[in-house]
């Protein structure tokens, strides 16, 4: 079958493809390159290899929650506190309503997200943040300045306390950065923007979390869902040089509630069973943990297929 008909198939419910039909999902991520999309195509090689599913990647502008929920596509990617919002019709999406055709079918690999400054650079805590000059709006990435705030939340400050330069994305902010016209540079660590711009500025340092529990919930407060993770030096590491506390969320595997079950129990089943396979695509699944795959979701009811999986497994958390 030629591309166009896979992508063609994706975009109606495959579940009323005749039985002599393989069966065809499509996942919807951000763009291509981008850390959604590149978990996105491991996870449709693994599924088209192992669980006798035709999975296609369609690369989009947004994460495509509205066409989960629409039933215009089987599944997406996206961060577990934006699937939260979604779902439950708050935050970004206030006032939109309850999704109810809106399911999880996995927790995967967990963003780790940190604040960045020039390693030269006088600020040596978050809250030396207070009348620093950092981005803010976001005005095309609302989720930037979601978790740009909970940071400052950790230290008891809020975007109040500090000179907001409005930007419309992340990358213009990395620019501004390397620019010298924002004192800091949020980013997920590791990610090709730092590198440039720790190769631009003459290096980072990462600044560490507060992990008291007082800290943690001020953190929740603005990205449910929310942890505290600990990120030891490595080579492909910039900023880092001692274990450093930095926050953390889920990326999350969701899925249209009129997906059949048997459909959803073969793609959780192929990524649970299959973490070599996906690393070899996607280097970042190697700090998946497939045991955590079931872990409860705020909000967001799992998919029946993936709870009889994770059920069977010993895997189910609820």
């Amino acid at each position: 079958m030629k591309p166009l008909r896979i992508l063609a198939c994706s975009l109606v419910a495959p579940w009323l493809i005749g039985a002599a039909h393989a069966q065809m999902v499509g996942i919807m991520t951000t763009p291509v390159g981008s850390f959604s999309n590149s978990a996105g195509s491991a996870i449709a090689k693994v599924v088209n290899d192992k669980a006798g599913v035709k999975a296609v990647v369609q690369a989009q502008a947004s994460t495509g929650f509205e066409a989960v929920e629409a039933g215009n596509v089987e599944f997406n990617l996206s961060n577990s506190f934006d699937a939260t919002f979604f779902a439950t019709g708050k935050g970004e999406y206030a006032g939109t309503g309850v999704k109810k055709n809106f399911l999880h079918a996995a927790a995967l690999i967990p963003y780790r997200v940190a604040m960045h400054v020039r390693k030269d650079s006088d600020i040596k805590s978050i809250a030396d943040l207070k009348g620093k000059r950092v981005a803010s709006a976001f005005n095309a990435q609302k989720t930037i300045g979601r978790i740009i705030e909970a940071h400052l939340a950790s230290a008891g400050l809020t975007y109040d306390d500090v000179v907001a330069v409005p930007v419309p994305n992340v990358v213009r902010q990395a620019e501004d950065f390397t620019s010298g016209k924002v004192d800091l540079l949020f980013f997920a660590v590791g990610s090709a923007p730092v590198k440039q711009a720790a190769a631009s500025v003459g290096g980072l340092r990462v600044l560490p979390v507060d992990d008291s529990p007082e800290a943690v919930k001020r953190i929740q407060a603005v990205l449910p869902g929310a942890y505290i993770l600990t990120v030891n030096p490595a080579p492909n590491i910039e900023g880092i040089t001692a274990p450093t506390k930095l926050v953390a969320f889920d990326m999350v595997l969701n899925v249209n509630a009129k997906v059949p079950d048997d459909v959803v129990y073969k793609v959780v089943k192929a990524i649970h069973g299959n973490k070599k396979e996906l690393v070899a695509t996607f280097r970042p699944f190697g700090l998946f943990n497939p045991a955590k795959m079931g872990k409860p979701s705020l909000g967001v009811e799992f998919h029946p297929g993936a709870v009889k999986f994770y059920k069977e497994a010993g895997l189910w958390q609820q």
